[in-house]
């Protein structure tokens, strides 16, 4: 899907998308509660929520419980629902997890949500009482998805690129770093076996010390301090050059394949952060399908 979200007819927002990026839109609505639904988008399945929840609602009311007041705030980080006294947070529903936002054409206090529960994976339907507000607050969940698909995308992905590309120079570095470690080592190694071989051959002076020793290779040691001597092997021929290490990875520059926010590879982050840009990708690329419906099948809901 090219476009965050998808409605049937173009709306104009009704915010500053500095108002939703940098601070939240905040909306006071009766909360009827929440349903599990087997699909993430869809008329009839929020049509069937909302009746299920409207039932459930005036069986609580006949029993004298009122409909819970709460505060939605709207932002490109999610819609949170608190506890309009306390503020405490009841619910913190991400964008990428909303699929379907719909408000009722013939109640203007209904609208509903489905999104994707963080712990248990299952799809929740959320019911609200709006206040005649139901199809503004549909819009500005939409907008702030928009908002946050683009944020993903520009700064975001950009924002990934950077930290792949740095830990791909750290895994690069750390390699050099170990590999530097055991030329060291066996540089000193075949110092210490050269100068052993020297002792041994020239007792008194009375032999001629023979050319350096070679390596099991036939190769003349090489020594960081005194570049590399071009004395013959004992086979008369010169040593043959060095060969350079080939590079294994063949990728960029810093041995990292091209970024790409949609298709990143399993293990260029930690699991916990694959994860979740895994899901986070998985939830944009769903999109969020804006629609105005008719939820109202029984006239009991009125008010309440």
């Amino acid at each position: 899907m090219n476009r965050a979200f998808s409605r049937k007819k173009d709306k104009t927002w009704m915010h500053t998308p500095e108002a939703l990026s940098k601070h939240y839109i905040p909306y006071n609505a009766k909360f009827l509660g929440s349903t599990e639904v087997e699909q993430p988008k869809g008329t009839e399945v929020v049509r069937d929520a909302v009746r299920k929840l409207k039932f459930a609602r005036h069986i609580k009311k006949s029993e004298g419980q009122k409909t819970p007041k709460v505060e939605l705030q709207i932002s490109i980080y999610g819609v949170k629902i608190l506890d309009p006294k306390t503020k405490e947070v009841q619910h913190n529903c991400q964008l990428h997890r909303i699929s379907f936002c719909a408000d009722d054409k013939t109640d203007k206090r209904i609208f509903t949500f489905i999104c994707k529960d963080s712990e248990s994976n299952k799809h929740l339907c959320y019911v609200f009482d709006s206040e005649k507000c139901a199809e503004e607050i549909t819009l500005t969940i939409g907008q702030a998805f928009d908002l946050a698909y683009r944020k993903f995308l520009e700064s975001g992905g950009k924002d990934v690129e950077t930290r792949k590309q740095i830990a791909g120079l750290q895994k690069r570095i750390q390699e050099l770093e170990t590999e530097n470690t055991e030329l060291k080592n066996k540089v000193q190694d075949l110092e210490n076996q050269l100068r052993i071989t020297q002792v041994h051959a020239s007792p008194a002076g009375s032999v001629t010390p023979k050319s350096p020793s070679t390596d099991i290779f036939d190769m003349v040691p090489f020594s960081p301090i005194s570049p590399q001597s071009s004395t013959p092997t004992r086979n008369g021929t010169q040593p043959p050059p060095v060969p350079s290490r080939s590079t294994e990875i063949k990728r960029d520059l810093f041995g990292a394949e091209p970024f790409d926010p949609f298709n990143c590879g399993a293990g260029d982050f930690p699991p916990d952060i694959q994860s979740k840009l895994d899901e986070m990708q998985e939830g944009f690329k769903m999109g969020l399908t804006l629609e105005g419906t008719v939820f109202c099948l029984d006239p009991l809901d009125s008010r309440c």
